[in-house]
C-alpha cells in the first residue's frame, strides 16, 4: 500500500465507515420476476394531497420547495436532480442538491464571481446547486442557499468519503462568443459544509461529456462516472493524489471481454446474472473539444451501454443504471466489482421485462439493507415511480408520483431513518418516513 493511500484511508477514515454502514449486500442468483402485488413494503395507498403515494405506514413531508426564500436572499430554484445527504455534526444534515437549468433559466437570484470564473460565460448560468441544512432532529430547514452557481444542466453526480459532492454538467455547450465563453461539460466538487456560493475548478481531468453520476470507491480512491448518451461508456478517474481530485490523474473507459455493446437491442449480448470480465483503457484528449470521447473510446475497443445514469458505491461494488437498455428497452441495472489485484467482473444484475415493472430508471441509491432504490425518469404525462429492487433482482413498487415530473436525487439520511427525494418540476424535496426493514 502506497503512503499517498495510507494517508487517504487515514484521512476519510470515519466517512468510509459510515458509507460501509449503508452497503450493499451481495445476492444469489439472477431473476427477472416482479414481486407479487402487495410484498416489498405493501400496495400502495392513494396521497389525499395527491403528491406522493406511499405504502400503509409511511408518510412524507416537504422540506423545500420551488420559490421558497433561501437565507442567501436567493429563492429555491426549479429542476431538482441528484442529491446527496451529509452529516455535519451537532445535528445538523446538509442535502447538497443539483438544479438541471441552462441559461434560459430563473436563477433563483444566484450571483457572484462564479458566474465569471466556473461559469466561463458571458451571461449569467442558473445550473449549479443549492444546500439545505436541516435539523437532524426534526427536519426543519435550519438554512438553505445556493452553493454553485454559473454551471449548466447540473444533472447528477456522487458523493465522496471525504465529504463532498460531485456534481455534473450533463451538457457539451462550446464557447461560442453569446452564451459561453469557455466550454462546458465538466464536473465540480461541491464541499458539504461550505457555508457560502464555493468558486471551484473545473476538474477537466475527469473528462469533458454528457456527465451524469459519479461515485468512489474509498479503497482506492477512483472515481466511477456515467454518461447520459444511447452509445455511452462507463468511465473511472485515476487521480494521481487520491481524495484532491483538482491534482489531475488519468482518465480510463471499461471495455468487457467479448462484449463490446451490452444494450440487447439488436441481439442479446449479456443476460441477468451473467459475469463478465474487463480491464480499463486509457483516453487521451480527454477535453474532448469534439465532444467525441465516447466514440474515440468505442475505437478502441471500450463497451457500450444504454444510457447509463445513476450510480452508487456498496461494500466492494457498485451499481449503475443503464435508463433504455434492455430488450425491451425499458432500462437495466448493472454491478461492477472492482478489484485491486486482478481483472474486475461487471454483472447483469437486473433488466427490465416491462414497462409496467420498471422504466427508464435514473438516479439511485443503496438503501441499508442493501436494497437497490431507484427513480423513474418517463417522459411526458408517464406515472413515474420509486422502484426497490431486491437483492435477489426482483422489482417492486415503493412510491408512485402523481405529479407529471420525474424523480431524481434519491439518498438515505445518515441514519438511515429518512428518504430524500425530489419531485424534478417543481421543485419538491421531499422527506420520506416510515417503517423500513432495518429499523
Amino acid at each position: 500500500m502506497s503512503a499517498d493511500r495510507r494517508q487517504f484511508l487515514r484521512a476519510t477514515g470515519s466517512a468510509f465507515a459510515a458509507l460501509a454502514a449503508s452497503a450493499c449486500a451481495t445476492r444469489g442468483g439472477p431473476a427477472l420476476a416482479a414481486l407479487p402485488a402487495g410484498e416489498g413494503y405493501g400496495a400502495l395507498v392513494p396521497d389525499p394531497a395527491g403528491m406522493l403515494d406511499l405504502p400503509r405506514g409511511f408518510s412524507y413531508r416537504v422540506v423545500s420547495a420551488l420559490g421558497d426564500a433561501m437565507t442567501d436572499g436567493g429563492t429555491v430554484p426549479d429542476r431538482a436532480d441528484g442529491m446527496g445527504c451529509f452529516d455535519l455534526g451537532n445535528g445538523e444534515w446538509a442535502l447538497v442538491r443539483n438544479h438541471e437549468l441552462g441559461a434560459n433559466h430563473d436563477s433563483g437570484g444566484a450571483s457572484g464571481p462564479a458566474f465569471d470564473t466556473v461559469a466561463r460565460s458571458l451571461v449569467p448560468l442558473a445550473g449549479g446547486t443549492t444546500t439545505v441544512v436541516l435539523d437532524a432532529a426534526t427536519l426543519a430547514v435550519k438554512r438553505q442557499y445556493r452553493s454553485l452557481a454559473g454551471t449548466i444542466r447540473n444533472c447528477a453526480g456522487g458523493i465522496t468519503p471525504w465529504g463532498s459532492w460531485l456534481t455534473c454538467e450533463e451538457d457539451v455547450t462550446k464557447a461560442d462568443g453569446r452564451v459561453a465563453n469557455k466550454d462546458h461539460g465538466w464536473v465540480f466538487e461541491v464541499p458539504a459544509n461550505a457555508e457560502t456560493q464555493v468558486n471551484p475548478p473545473a476538474l477537466t481531468a475527469m473528462g469533458r461529456f454528457n456527465h451524469e453520476a459519479a461515485c468512489v470507491d474509498p479503497a482506492s480512491g477512483i472515481v466511477y462516472e456515467t454518461e447520459d448518451r444511447p452509445d455511452s461508456l462507463l468511465y473511472r478517474f485515476i487521480p494521481r493524489i487520491p481524495g484532491q481530485l483538482a491534482e489531475g490523474g488519468t482518465l480510463q473507459a471499461l471495455a468487457l471481454d467479448g462484449i463490446a455493446d451490452t444494450r440487447n437491442w439488436d441481439s442479446v449480448a449479456i443476460r441477468p446474472g451473467q459475469m463478465v470480465t474487463g480491464r480499463w483503457i486509457t483516453l487521451d484528449n480527454v477535453e474532448a473539444p469534439e465532444d467525441d470521447l465516447r466514440k474515440r473510446g468505442a475505437a478502441l475497443g471500450c463497451t457500450l451501454f444504454a444510457r447509463g445514469e445513476g450510480i452508487w458505491m456498496g461494500d466492494g461494488e457498485f451499481y449503475f443504471t443503464a435508463t433504455s437498455g434492455g430488450v425491451a428497452r425499458e432500462g437495466q441495472i448493472f454491478r461492477l466489482r472492482p478489484s485491486l489485484h486482478g481483472a474486475d467482473v461487471l454483472d447483469l444484475f437486473y433488466e427490465s421485462p416491462a414497462k409496467a415493472e420498471y422504466s427508464y430508471g435514473d438516479n439511485m441509491t443503496i438503501a441499508p439493507d442493501g436494497e437497490l432504490i431507484v427513480c423513474e425518469d418517463q417522459s411526458g404525462d408517464a406515472i413515474n415511480h420509486i422502484r426497490g429492487i431486491t437483492r435477489d433482482g426482483r422489482a417492486y413498487a415503493l412510491a408512485r408520483l402523481t405529479m407529471e415530473t420525474e424523480l431524481a436525487g434519491a439518498c438515505f439520511s445518515p441514519d438511515g431513518r429518512v428518504l430524500f427525494v425530489n419531485a424534478y418540476a417543481p421543485t419538491r424535496t421531499l422527506a420520506i418516513t416510515g417503517p423500513w426493514n432495518w429499523l
